[in-house]
């Protein structure tokens, strides 16, 4: 980004809709037009992979899939492939601003079958059979997308069981059982690659459509795939597996001052000689697949790609793990050889040591400040505001972080009286504290600024995404019908005109008559 520009972080799954998660619905299309009379240019989301463990979308069961909770039903109602009817008795949960995935496994793929079983007689009808349905989805769906849906069908086969856990003849992905399992599950697989042709169609439309209005989608990478997963399982060669596909080591983070075993997230190590020996050909695939869903990149845990942390197989803590070196520059060397200059944020949180930090210098890939981090004990951290360079991108807080409303109201006394004499305003009212520090983001030199919507509304602990090291709470919240509102939206604009990162006034205002027609339509 070569402008000073500003945008919103907020999850597809936390947009409102009537079917228990956010989709690529009206909704969607709403905030959109929000966004550009809201002065806002760029949309950060999360990652768009089918949720696994947990419900995060940063374990996905495939790097080169979508997530089909994401599909409007609305759109399949208008092309008659469901009805209002049906979809309106399907039981998603009554709580509009939670999400409950466990009723969304139960209800949501009942309804998509329905709808793919409706499909698929119209394409008999119109000519096509079995085999053309798969050359349809040949030329829509990447190779790595067909593998998923493979996989996903093995994996309703075995109950729902990891690919460790299946018969060892399809485990080990022996040249039979894969030729006799796609025999079988032929009409199974074809489901859901029409889960993935649906998701790619109806996701490209919205993402055009923020385009053409001003708004970039900034998308999210993990640098690690999911054990569960079609990658894992699909291209053992690409990870530090043994011969019976068991991880010789997996990923995770040392203990810290937040977590005194570390964080043990259980995803397999890269063989990083041999993506090397291959030019990086599968990472190649990876970006290729991201640059088509998104026009920036931000990529998750870029310190891996110096060094990561690997922790023995089979440990039930961080602690014992050691420090590997990674593919470092090489890496990206190879991308810029392949892609040329790229749209990406590196996310180079946490410790950082100077070989980190040269690697992010040298790539020139902007990196991450966020301001809950920029307040402590020593006055002097290298996230306050004042020290950043042009080259980077702020946030008042991440996915990852409680929201700017509970952690002011967590801070000890001395570290939140620097805050407040670092601010300079002694006399904000508390429930209006985090205007303060929207307003340090959009005031710095950082390129770009992105806010959590959260910290936008003012909103309490309760809408935190993520608390990492926990299960069961997180990856739920979900905005109200009624927030963004007409006087957040010109706060919104007149804010980020303030500071120079939106376009002229005139253009703003014609955004809010854009959206003031969307709204009446």
């Amino acid at each position: 980004m070569k402008k000073r520009a500003c945008g919103i972080l907020l999850p597809i799954s936390s947009l409102p809709s009537p079917y228990g998660i956010g989709a690529f619905s009206k909704e969607a299309y709403r905030f959109v037009d929000w966004l550009a009379g809201a002065g806002q240019s760029c949309w950060q989301i999360l990652p768009l992979g089918p949720t696994g463990y947990g419900d995060s979308p940063y374990q996905s069961f495939s790097a080169f899939a979508g997530n089909p909770y994401f599909i409007d039903l609305d759109q399949l109602i208008r092309k008659g492939l469901l009805t209002k009817e049906e979809c309106e008795a399907a039981d998603f949960g009554g709580d509009g601003q939670d999400i409950d995935y466990g009723r969304l496994y139960e209800n949501r793929f009942p309804l998509l079958r329905k709808a793919y079983e409706r499909w698929k007689e119209r394409e008999k009808e119109a000519g096509n059979g079995g085999h053309d349905l798969d050359r349809i989805f040949a030329r829509k769906l990447e190779p790595e997308t067909i593998e998923y849906c493979f996989y996903m069908a093995v994996k309703n086969r075995f109950g729902g069981k990891s690919w460790t856990e299946w018969d060892e003849d399809i485990r080990l992905r022996k040249p039979k059982a894969v030729r006799r399992y796609q025999k079988e599950l032929a009409d199974e697989i074809r489901f859901y690659c029409f889960q993935q042709y649906v998701f790619q169609k109806q996701w490209k439309q919205l993402k055009a459509y923020a385009n053409d209005r001003g708004v970039r989608i900034i998308g999210d990478i993990p640098i690690y795939v999911a054990f569960d997963g079609a990658d894992a399982w699909a291209h053992p060669e690409l990870f530090q597996f043994d011969k019976e596909g068991q991880p010789k080591a997996v990923a995770g983070c040392p203990p810290d001052a937040f977590s005194e075993t570390g964080q043990l997230w259980g995803n397999p190590l890269y063989r990083w000689p041999y993506h090397k020996k291959t030019g990086y050909a599968w990472w190649m695939k990876r970006l290729k697949y991201s640059f088509s869903l998104y026009d920036v990149v931000r990529v998750d845990h870029f310190r891996g790609f110096d060094e990561y942390y690997s922790i023995p197989f089979g440990d039930s803590t961080a602690e014992f793990g050691h420090w590997e070196k990674g593919p470092g520059y090489d890496f990206f060397r190879a991308i810029k050889k392949r892609f040329g200059q790229v749209d990406i944020i590196a996310e180079d949180l946490g410790f950082l040591t100077p070989s980190v930090l040269e690697l992010v210098d040298r790539t020139g890939f902007p990196g991450m400040k966020v301001l809950e981090f920029a307040f402590d004990d020593s006055e002097d951290s290298a996230y306050l505001p004042h020290k950043y360079p042009e080259n980077c991108v702020v946030y008042t807080g991440t996915h990852d972080n409680t929201t700017l409303q509970a952690w002011y109201r967590e801070l000890e006394k001395p570290v939140k009286d620097f805050a407040v004499r670092y601010v300079g305003n002694e006399r904000t009212p508390e429930g209006e504290i985090h205007w303060d520090y929207i307003r340090l983001a959009l005031q710095s030199k950082a390129q770009l600024a992105v806010i959590p919507l959260q910290d936008y509304l003012g909103l309490g602990a309760w809408a935190r995404m993520n608390e990492p090291s926990t299960l069961g709470k997180n990856w739920r919240w979900r905005m109200g019908k009624e927030d963004l509102t007409d006087a957040l939206r010109t706060r919104c604009r007149d804010m980020a005109q303030l500071y120079g990162r939106c376009e002229k006034a005139k253009l703003a205002e014609e955004c809010v008559e854009e959206c003031a027609e969307a709204e009446q339509a």
